[in-house]
Order: structure tokens, then sequence, then C-alpha cells
């Protein structure tokens, strides 16, 4: 098996970023996945006092699928975010500055229009991932499972709707799936899966086009009797994941 893709998030809802190759720490996530938020405006989530809470507390996709159009860069070394979409005029705000994250969320509060709930807040906390879980993980998909669902259903899904952190060939379509509670090297980490990852209406929304047109939830339902697309794996052992990296799992677990 190979890594084929790997993505963050830096803001939850907004653009995903490839990268080459990341170094990911024991027990955490990808640098920066997830590091930001757009919190709705009756959201009561604290800064100060970080807890995980729900996806539809802040803008996502599975409330707002016109996030989609949006196109968004962060660069971690200036704390620059870059905001884009059609009809409105690009932002570049120093999420370092109070003032530059108020016109940030000012500008998403704007595009959402009445799917905003009241003024959005742009929302940090040291350490915190705004991710659909409480745990710190890494998600994972094999590509055989998105074309196992695609051919299913006579129409080319896109991996991007599932938002996964790593995309990976060489396994049977929804293998990954019968992996849990197994260790596996991932490039220079080790890895464990805990978790499959129970999709919703988020995949309904085209990437592209932003708009609702497909029914992956529902499909995977009525042709495989589950909702799940994808596995959750906490890092065991840190270290660097390149693309082109092997996926496999550790000996003791293939022996036993």
């Amino acid at each position: 098996m190979r890594v084929e893709r790997i993505t963050r998030y830096p803001v939850k809802g907004l653009t995903g970023e490839l990268m080459d190759v990341v170094d990911i720490a024991a027990g955490d996530g990808l640098p920066h996945d997830r590091r930001f938020a757009f919190a709705q405006g009756d959201n009561p989530f604290d800064p100060a006092a970080p807890g995980w809470m729900q996806k539809r507390h802040f803008a996502c996709l599975m409330a707002n699928a016109g996030i989609a159009a949006i196109r968004s860069a962060y660069d971690p070394v200036t704390g620059m975010l870059l905001l884009m979409a059609p009809g409105f005029p690009h932002l570049a705000v120093d999420l370092g500055l109070e003032g530059d994250r108020a016109r940030a969320a000012a500008w998403i509060t704007a595009h959402l229009g009445p799917e905003a709930r009241g003024a959005l807040r742009l929302v940090e906390a040291p350490g915190h991932a705004f991710t659909d879980i409480a745990a710190k993980a890494v998600s994972l998909i094999g590509l055989s499972s998105v074309k196992a669902l695609s051919e299913k259903v006579g129409m080319e899904l896109d991996p991007v709707r599932f938002r996964a952190n790593i995309l990976f060939s060489g396994a049977a379509p929804f293998a990954e799936l019968d992996w849990v509670g197994r260790e596996f090297l991932l490039g220079g980490t080790r890895m464990k899966i805990f978790k499959r990852t129970q999709r919703c209406p988020a995949t309904e929304v085209n990437p592209e086009t932003a708009e609702r047109d497909a029914k992956p939830q529902k499909w995977l339902r009525d042709h495989y009797g589950h909702a799940d697309m994808g596995v959750y794996a906490a890092v065991v052992e840190g270290g660097r994941i390149a693309v082109g990296d092997t996926m496999e799992p550790v000996q003791a677990d293939l022996l036993g």
C-alpha cells in the first residue's frame, strides 16, 4: 500500500492544502489541521477553556454548502490567511491581529448570508483542533473504497468530498474498515486504527461547484449497509510521512 495524497485543513470547512511531506508527533494529528474555525454566532466556545464541540456549532459543509465555493490558503510561518470567493473581494489577513481576525469573520459571515447564525467569530486555542471527533487522530481513506462507491452509483466521486488527511492506494475496497484495533507502519510513523469514520451530509457537497449533487451517506447504506468511509488512526510513534511512502501492518500484527 502506498500514500498517494496528504492534506491538512487549517480552517475547519475550508480548502484543504496538499503536503508532500509532514512530521507528526505521537498523540497528535497533522500540524495546523483544523487549527482554526469560524464559530457560529450562538456558539459558546471559550478559547480560554477549549472543549470539543459538534461541528454544527461552526461553519461547516454539513450545514453550510456555500463555503465550498471559498478558496483559502494559510501560511503558518507568517500567520496570513487568504480568502477568495466569486463575487467577493479577496481578503488577506494576519491571524495574529485581533482586527484582522474580525475582518475575516465578517467576510465569512457575509458570504454565508442567511445560513450564518449571527455574527461569526474566528476561534483558535493552543493545542486544540476543531475536528469531528474529540480524540487527536489522522484520518485515512483507501482510494479503492471511493472508486468502488463511485462505480456502484455510476457517478465519479472526488475523494476530496471526504476530506481525509491521507489517501492511500493498494488495498481492497473498504478493507480499512476491518482494521480497527490494528497497527500500521506509515512512512516513519506507527499508527493504531481505532475508529471507522461515519459520513455525514457534508459529503453531499461538490467541492468544485458547492452544490449538493450526491448522496454518499445514503448510497453507502443502500449498497453496503453502513455509512462508513475511511478510518481514524492514533499516532503511536511520531515521525515523517511523505507522498509515496509505504503503509503496512506491523510484523506482530501481520503474524498474529
